[in-house]
C-alpha cells in the first residue's frame, strides 16, 4: 500500500464558527489520537484528504508536533446532502504495529447454471494486518457454486501477512435458490386477492 503524505496545520480555534471558517478556506478539521497521547487538533487540506480517503484503509503520513506520524482514518463525518468532508478522526499507528481493518470483498467467476443468487452476508472482511502493509481487498472465486453453498471466512486465501479478525466459521458469501423467492410472492398475491 502506498503511503499518502498530507500537510497538517495545528488547530487552536474550536467550535462551530472556527470549523466553518476552516471549511470555507478548503480545510477539514480533524483530531489525531492514540498510543496514550493527548489528542492533537489539526486542519487538513480538504481536496487532498478527499483523494486520500478514496484509497481503502489509506495510510496517511502527517506532521504531528514537529515529526511525521502515520495515521489511519478512524471516523469520517460528511455533510448528509453535499457529501463534502466535515471532520475526520485519525488514529496514530506505528510501523510493525498490528491493526484491525475491514477490506473490500470482490468476487470472480460464475455461479453454476440455474438462476441462483449470490448473497453477501459480509460486505467487508475484518482482518488484522501490519499498519504499513494494509491490504485493500480480497478476491473470492464463486465459480460453479450452487444453491446452498457457502464461503466461510476460513476458506478465503488471505493477503500475505494478514489474519482473520472474525471467527473462521463465519459465513461470508451464501448462494440461495432463486425459486426460494417465489412462495413469498405467491403468498402476497393470495393476501391481496383475499382483501379484494
Amino acid at each position: 500500500m502506498a503511503e499518502i503524505r498530507l500537510e497538517a496545520q495545528p488547530r487552536n480555534e474550536f467550535g462551530k464558527g472556527a470549523a466553518r471558517r476552516a471549511r470555507r478556506e478548503g480545510l477539514v478539521p480533524g483530531v489525531v489520537y492514540g498510543h496514550g497521547t493527548e489528542p492533537v487538533h489539526i486542519n487538513l487540506p480538504g481536496h487532498d484528504l478527499m483523494l486520500a480517503l478514496k484509497t481503502p484503509n489509506a495510510l496517511i503520513s502527517i506532521p504531528v508536533d514537529g515529526k511525521d506520524e502515520f495515521v489511519l482514518p478512524k471516523a469520517v463525518q460528511r455533510d448528509p446532502i453535499k457529501r463534502n468532508l466535515k471532520h475526520v478522526d485519525l488514529i496514530l499507528v506505528k510501523r510493525g504495529e498490528k491493526v484491525t481493518v475491514e477490506i473490500q470483498i470482490n468476487t470472480e467467476g460464475e455461479l453454476a447454471p440455474g438462476g441462483n443468487l449470490l448473497e453477501h452476508v459480509l460486505n467487508t472482511l475484518p482482518l488484522e494486518a501490519e499498519a504499513t502493509h494494509l491490504p485493500e481487498s480480497v478476491t473470492i472465486s464463486i465459480e460453479g457454486l450452487t444453491a446452498g453453498d457457502s464461503v466461510l471466512a476460513k476458506d478465503i486465501t488471505l493477503p500475505k501477512g494478514s489474519t482473520l479478525a472474525v471467527e473462521p466459521e463465519t459465513v461470508v458469501l451464501h448462494v440461495v435458490s432463486a425459486q426460494a423467492e417465489a412462495p413469498a410472492e405467491d403468498a402476497a398475491e393470495d393476501e391481496a386477492a383475499a382483501e379484494a
